[in-house]
């Protein structure tokens, strides 16, 4: 039996932000590869355009903007493609990005602004030039490695068919065999060196393909180091398993996102199924994970928020304003927060537009009110939660702490009037921390009219709220 879940604290207060290293910011060009393209350009599966570490550190000051206090980095370790999910060296940042100082510089530039850096954790695969793939490809039943591999047969050949085991069946991620003791070592040696450098924690990637065993090992390994470093499993799926207190602290909150878009995008529910869906969400989850679920509504491997919603930028916000009132650490995904579109890879992987002339003023301004309310409201980020429905089209979000009850509502239909007393706060004084069609009554029962598209995020300011709801 697993010890009881213990999380970070801090994940609670945390807004992060996920960079795709490459397509972010070209901070040093001295490091270009040779057939980099010119920023703005088509990205495809296999181009560079020249994103490094200098140019997140050139550019942080737009994530403190945007509240941001944690990064979470697609993998910068040495590779072969612009994804960098086919690692070569674990223990050498990409020249194409850097060196170990550029990420040292990196690293101290964020936490001086009160960023946290989490690294991605790809340990089922590495990329065919692994420095042991390539050992065992040379040198085949004689390689000191062949036993880190599953190889069926040799010579080594990758095509037709790859006589190795793969990640999906794709021929440059041949498959650890994480079972051996070298392996695990070898692994367990990464998460402690980029800890040793700073590091605030780690997501796991595809760690259903990995042996749970070793993710136990994994954990205990991390938080032996520092109980306050943050892991973080990618789960599609079912959340329980990697919230038993032995693996991960929470998981990227998939069913949340599917939830939230089917109300806002694809309307293929209304209020009642969203707030029936994260209200069993939230009853499920064991309440030490509930605040170190990573809340998303798109990522590298998604199409683009806007593009979801078809340009509507409108349905676009009335979605950040759920993910920003749900429990759990938000996230955003580079981009999405100023309109960039593109469908999924490599279409979500497009190089950051830094021109503010073709930014989706009103998404980026949506989201600077959004994060702000939740920075300046304790309920917003630790408080209870529950949803209500109010109309086929309205829901509100209802978050209760000790001493402050926020509501979030947001109406996807007509314009409509909502009687605050529908969300069950024992309140008459509400204050607007952030609105957007919509306009409040300040006394008496206490009244919201919300336009077509309506935000509004309230916090009960009179001491009957009590911090309770009924």
């Amino acid at each position: 039996m697993s010890d009881e879940l213990r999380t970070p604290d801090w994940v609670a207060d945390a807004v992060f932000y996920q960079i795709f290293p490459e397509r972010f910011a070209n901070g040093d060009p001295s490091l270009d590869p040779p057939d980099v393209e010119p920023w703005g350009g088509e990205p495809t599966r296999d181009n560079f355009f020249g994103g490094d570490l200098a140019g997140i550190v050139a550019h942080l000051d737009h994530l403190t903007t945007l509240g941001v206090n944690a990064l979470y980095l697609t993998p910068i370790f040495e590779a072969e493609t612009n994804h960098r999910y086919d690692a070569v060296d674990y223990f050498t940042v990409d020249h194409r990005l850097g060196d170990l100082d550029a990420f040292r510089r990196f690293l101290a530039a964020a936490h001086e602004r009160g960023i946290r850096v989490v690294l991605d954790a790809v340990l089922n695969h590495c990329g065919i030039g692994h420095w042991a793939f390539r050992d065992v490809m040379a040198h085949e039943t004689a390689s000191r490695y062949a036993d880190w591999f599953t190889v069926t047969g040799f010579p080594v050949v990758s095509d037709p068919e790859p006589s190795y085991a793969t990640c999906s069946g794709c021929w440059y991620l041949p498959k650890w065999h994480v079972d051996n003791p070298e392996v695990t070592r070898h692994h367990l040696d990464v998460a402690r060196s980029w800890i040793a450098e700073g590091i605030d924690g780690w997501r796991l990637d595809v760690p259903y393909f990995v042996p749970t065993a070793f993710w136990r090992r994994f954990r205990e390994v991390v938080k032996g180091l520092d109980e306050d470093l943050y892991i973080v499993a990618e789960e599609w799926r079912e959340p329980d398993q990697w919230l038993t207190g032995d693996t991960a602290d929470g998981t990227m909150n998939y069913t949340l996102r599917d939830l939230v878009l089917a109300f806002t995008a694809d309307r293929t529910t209304d209020a009642t199924g969203l707030a029936d869906g994260l209200n069993t969400l939230w009853d499920r989850l064991p309440p030490a994970a509930r605040p170190a679920m990573l809340n998303l509504l798109g990522c590298h491997d998604t199409e683009r928020v806007l593009t979801r919603h078809r340009g509507d930028t409108d349905a676009t916000v009335l979605a950040f304003a759920l993910l920003f009132a749900a429990h759990g650490a938000p996230m955003l995904y580079y981009g999405d927060e100023v309109g960039m579109t593109g469908e999924n890879d490599p279409g979500c992987r497009g190089t950051m537009e830094w021109d503010r002339e073709r930014w989706a003023a009103d998404v980026y301004d949506a989201v600077l009110g959004l994060s702000a309310a939740r920075r300046g409201s304790v309920a917003l980020r630790r408080g209870d939660q529950r949803l209500v429905a109010l109309s086929p089209d309205a829901v509100a979000v209802v978050r209760t702490a000790e001493d402050e009850v926020a509501v979030v509502v947001v109406n996807r239909g007509e314009a409509t009037t909502v009687d605050l007393a529908a969300v069950g706060v024992d309140a008459t004084v509400w204050e607007m921390r952030y609105g957007r069609g919509a306009a409040v009554a300040t006394a008496g029962a206490g009244s919201l009219r919300l336009g077509p598209g309506g935000v509004a995020v309230l916090v009960a300011t009179d001491e009957r709220a009590g911090g309770r709801s009924r």
